[in-house]
């Protein structure tokens, strides 16, 4: 690290940032306890993730996966069909590895969140009231019992590095816990529908196709306020804002 000429910020925010200083990224958060979850997920997951280098709180460093992200929200993947059902399938093999020994968030108090989100939406004047009440209306169909699995719970394409056709490694496991499989699989392809069936192929599995798209208007409703106070914009093309005016 010695010979890096310079420091790439990641992201950053109030609550964290990251930074790649070659080939080791930096993770700052000032809640250790999301990192003590990230570092015993990782442990614990059945399928690549980042080597642990060191950690002094509140600073842990990760070496580098090889390969590119799956894609970017907003942005067309330039990944393979199978690369996409290689995601697929690594959700699967993590959906059916023993359960990580910490619950997730109840679908009472995820509909709790998101009756919340959707009030400042509309108070706020951020997106249209029937935009609004249509992808509440949507959501509904992933606020129903289910059977908990190990989730990543931030699967989002960012967080998936492909080398070619193949799967090298799954970042950011601050958000893991039991969970819902289908909010994962969700979380991959939103804003990506297009890949939704290459998923599902390399999942294996039946699912239902009512609750993923219930899980991606839930999804942007609940991210829309944080994006907005952390200095994203929902707004840009193919992100949060579109995702929802599609259900309309």
């Amino acid at each position: 690290m010695a010979d890096v000429e310079e420091v790439e910020v990641v992201v950053a925010h109030q609550e964290r940032a990251t930074l790649r200083v070659g080939d080791v990224f930096l993770k700052i958060d000032a809640d250790q306890t999301r990192t003590d979850v990230e570092v015993e997920a990782m442990a614990m997951a059945p399928i690549p993730t980042p080597q642990v280098l060191w950690r002094k709180p509140p600073v842990l460093a990760l070496a580098a996966l090889p390969g590119t992200a799956l894609g970017c929200l907003g942005e067309p993947s330039t990944a393979s069909p199978a690369a996409w059902s290689a995601a697929g399938a690594a959700a699967r093999m993590l959906h059916d590895a023993p359960l990580p020994p910490w619950p997730g968030r109840s679908s009472d108090e995820i509909a709790s969140d998101l009756d919340g989100e959707c009030e400042w939406l509309a108070a706020n004047g951020v997106l249209p009231a029937d935009v609004v009440t249509r992808n509440r209306q949507v959501a509904e169909a992933a606020l129903r019992p289910w059977k908990p699995v190990f989730t990543h719970g931030d699967l989002q394409i960012t967080h998936v590095f492909v080398d070619g056709d193949e799967i090298t490694g799954v970042i950011d496991w601050s958000e893991a816990a039991q969970g819902d499989a289908l909010y994962d699989l969700a979380i991959l392809t939103l804003g990506h529908e297009e890949h939704l069936g290459d998923v599902i192929a390399g999942y294996g599995a039946d699912v239902d196709l009512d609750v993923i798209r219930a899980w991606w208007s839930l999804r942007s409703l609940l991210a829309v306020r944080w994006l907005v106070e952390h200095g994203f914009d929902p707004s840009l093309p193919g992100c949060e804002f579109d995702v929802l005016k599609s259900r309309m």
